[in-house]
């Protein structure tokens, strides 16, 4: 059976991400990542408030200010980590593509010879 415990915990939770994603504008992928640490946190919270006794803030027997405390620890933690791991780059890496447009001789006033030399040239060592 559910607790109540939990339940107040994804309440909680789910709260604390919107109030994050509302005051940082976006939160991208991260999302799903920030709702499981914010539920976990105020889970864990709400144990720790328990074992302290110490939370003038409380639900029932669901000690609020413990677990909002400890979700906003589990979203700070999230928020950390994206910010130190690399985005990953999905498929192989790609060469950028260069190209270099130089001036010519001067326009040919035959149109054949114009139409087939347009005036582009590549890099040396890439192709058109």
């Amino acid at each position: 059976m559910i607790g109540p415990a939990l339940v107040l915990s994804v309440i909680v939770g789910m709260f604390h991400v919107s109030a994050y994603v509302f005051i940082r504008g976006r939160a991208g992928a991260r999302v799903p990542l920030l709702v499981v640490a914010a539920i976990l946190g105020a889970w864990a919270g709400d144990t720790v408030g328990g074992r302290m006794a110490i939370d003038p803030l409380r639900i029932g027997e669901f000690h609020l200010l413990s677990a909002s405390f400890v979700a906003w620890l589990g979203i700070g933690l999230v928020a950390v980590l994206a910010v130190l791991v690399p985005e990953g780059r999905g498929g192989p890496e790609r060469q950028p593509v260069s190209t270099v447009v130089r001036r010519t001789s001067a326009v040919s006033a035959n149109p054949v010879e114009a139409a087939t030399s347009p005036g582009i040239e590549t890099e040396p060592g890439t192709t058109r």
